[in-house]
């Protein structure tokens, strides 16, 4: 199979390419290597430095191809509203853009990163009033040390559960609205090309060749990046946040997957799956796991540190429900959070 990947040079796409090629794949790299991810000198051997926003130079690499796996992407909460047109343009105008070079390559099938921020909140149950859907959290609770989000009806805080790929679309920040974007033009261009596309919501990935010392890398980075710099690890709000950590050598594997089928599906079929872990934990043990792992190797021992902190783009909590990828695509992840958190505070970091 000839796969064009996009962002190959990035964290999620090396692990695919070499994914791709340790099973036989013909893979045709491509990556712009933004310096949001990709610190100077970042290795870029055998890789097409092209722009997926620049349609006259991606045409040519689509030639042949039977799957597009698209993994470029401005990815991060954001830092501040200056970062709203990094993220419109290369995520929404670059998926665009590369949905129009693929159909007038003749190119139908494509797998594309999506991200579980698209749900905005999780989903949450009151035992009394049953499923809740709440309001975003005022700065006014948030800076009287209330982080729970509560039910309409009677006050009292509301239980997490797990989020399913019917859930509403609900993005809270500049990078959850360009993944919205992204999978709606995937929804479109299934139609008017016509083809088939999948779109994987990743959780919160984190593994070898994360960018380190960078907002716009994973919160499991940021912990692990101030450990080596001596300071201990920031746990925003009280730590309670629930999440679902998956390694990226597991999201690796769901994209082949993912490929294999999109390439065998009908026209006209999108679909989506939430790929985690299936085993959630608050970010406070995140942080603990990833201090444990490196003062197990370096003899540091540095404590995590509940700021009490908070980002307004921030929801409370997002878990994921693993079984459409389970039952449809064959997917579980094989690395479990409590192994791979613990590994990962001593893997290489680019």
């Amino acid at each position: 199979m000839k796969v064009l990947l996009t962002g190959s040079a990035g964290f999620v796409g090396g692990a695919v390419a070499q994914a791709l090629e340790a099973r036989g794949d013909d893979v045709v790299r491509v990556d712009l290597l933004i310096p949001e991810a990709h610190a100077p000198g970042t290795t870029a051997a055998d890789t097409h430095l092209v722009d997926v926003r620049d349609l006259r130079a991606l045409r040519p690499l689509l030639d042949g191809v039977d799957v597009v796996c698209h993994q470029s992407a401005m990815v991060g909460a954001g830092v501040t509203v200056a970062d709203l047109p990094s993220y419109a343009s290369h995520n929404d105008l670059g998926t665009a853009v590369l949905l129009a070079a693929m159909h007038e390559a003749g190119v139908r099938r494509v797998v594309a990163a999506s991200s579980m921020v698209v749900y905005g909140e999780g989903r949450y149950v009151c035992e009394e009033h049953g499923d809740q859907a709440p309001p975003p959290r005022s700065v006014a609770a948030l800076e009287g040390g209330d982080f729970e989000n509560h039910c309409g009806a009677c006050g009292r805080p509301l239980a997490w559960a797990t989020v399913d790929e019917d859930a509403r679309l609900d993005p809270r920040s500049s990078y959850a609205a360009s993944k919205v974007a992204t999978e709606h033009y995937l929804a479109a261009w299934v139609r008017q090309a016509p083809g088939a596309a999948v779109a994987l919501r990743y959780h919160n990935v984190y593994g070898p060749r994360m960018p380190r010392d960078t907002p716009y890398s994973g919160v499991a980075a940021m912990f692990r990046s101030s450990i080596e710099q001596g300071s201990p690890p920031n746990v925003y709000e009280d730590g309670g946040q629930m999440r679902d950590f998956v390694h990226v050598h597991d999201v690796a594997r769901a994209n082949l997957l993912a490929m294999d089928q999109v390439v065998a599906a009908p026209d006209e079929t999108f679909t989506t799956y939430n790929v985690a872990s299936g085993e959630p934990v608050p970010i406070r043990r995140v942080a603990e796991l990833v201090a444990a792992g490196v003062s197990a190797s370096t003899g540091r021992d540095l404590a995590p540190e509940v700021s009490g902190r908070y980002r307004l783009g921030d929801v409370r909590h997002i878990v994921a429900s693993a079984e459409k990828a389970r039952d449809r695509l064959g997917f579980t992840a094989r690395i479990r959070p409590e192994q791979g958190l613990q590994a990962f505070a001593t893997a290489p970091l680019r």
